[in-house]
């Protein structure tokens, strides 16, 4: 068994359609939402137990970054945001080149771009990012490539 630490899981991003090849270093805490919904498919032949299927998958990417104007990913990713861009993203529990990592790539769209202002602590921004309507669907990918 290979226990993973968050801290060597990887976002990498780029133009739609790219793959997404770009590694996004300005990350704190992401998380990675993948849920199904459900239909009811319960018949008298379930004797009064509920019988249920998933249907469509849902995916949204969450995370922090630090409000870093001379970073080029923050920059894309607050233009891509403000512009409407959608943008690749793949989300992979370690690095590209290694084949033992996997994850999410998707083209996405930028949907929450909050601003943070903590007294205290560096501003920082709350990203959500979701699929979006595209010529490839989301899908599941191992890393091994470059």
């Amino acid at each position: 068994m290979s226990v993973r630490l968050g801290l060597d899981a990887r976002l990498y991003y780029g133009p739609a359609g790219s793959g997404a090849s770009t590694e996004l270093t300005n990350v704190k805490d992401l998380t990675l939402n993948l849920e199904k919904a459900e239909a009811d498919v319960t018949t008298r032949a379930n004797q009064g137990w509920r019988a249920t299927v998933g249907t469509l998958k849902d995916a949204s990417i969450e995370f922090q970054m630090v409000w870093d104007t001379a970073d080029a990913g923050f920059s894309a990713i607050r233009q891509a945001f403000l512009a409407d861009t959608p943008m690749d993203f793949r989300v992979l529990s370690g690095a590209s080149n290694d084949p033992q990592s996997e994850g999410l790539l998707a083209t996405c769209e930028v949907f929450s771009f909050t601003r943070n202002e903590a007294l205290e602590e560096a501003i920082t921004v709350d990203v959500t990012i979701k699929p979006t309507y595209a010529e490839n669907p989301p899908s599941w990918v191992n890393g091994g490539g470059p």
